[in-house]
């Protein structure tokens, strides 16, 4: 479950982010800690990865912006990071760089009878989404695709 925070903050978070060439890729507040630790992890969108100056850039605007709100009062420590390589495939970027590597594919409805197909990522554009499977090309439409995955099989697995 989401904590109540989390949209207040992602709507004061995201345009901070924006401004300094990242995105907000995620945002959870541990109350199970003391003090809470609000975590906001950010993703550069200028380069393919996110420094620890971006980090520190991000923490410094993002307190200044939080401090003269109501949306914490009481202690709390804040930590900026990058989610790093993730294991969901979202960006053309990402479709780019892992090309060549094993995915999952869940679809919204079955095609060819299946709803979930494992190969290796052939490429991705706006007509299909191409995988293989030991060598034979799976062409998937794009309007059904709901999440493509990095996959820990191997292409010898499938």
């Amino acid at each position: 479950m989401v904590h109540p925070l989390i949209p207040k903050l992602l709507e004061l978070a995201k345009p901070i982010a924006q401004s300094l060439g990242l995105e907000v890729v995620g945002a959870v507040f541990q109350t199970n800690q003391s003090p809470p630790v609000l975590r906001v992890d950010v993703r550069s969108l200028e380069q393919e990865d996110t420094s620890v100056e971006d980090c520190e850039k991000m923490s410094q605007a993002l307190e200044a912006a939080l401090e003269p709100t109501d949306l914490l009062t009481d202690a709390y420590v804040l930590e900026i990071s990058s989610p790093g390589v993730g294991t969901e495939l979202r960006r053309d970027r990402d479709f780019v760089v892992f090309k060549g590597f094993m995915v999952e594919v869940q679809l919204s409805a079955p095609h060819r009878g299946r709803q979930t197909w494992v190969g290796q990522l052939v490429r991705r554009d706006t007509t299909a989404l191409v995988i293989s499977q030991r060598g034979k090309v799976i062409t998937l439409p794009p309007d059904l695709v709901l999440k493509v995955e990095l996959s820990h099989q191997s292409a010898d697995q499938i």
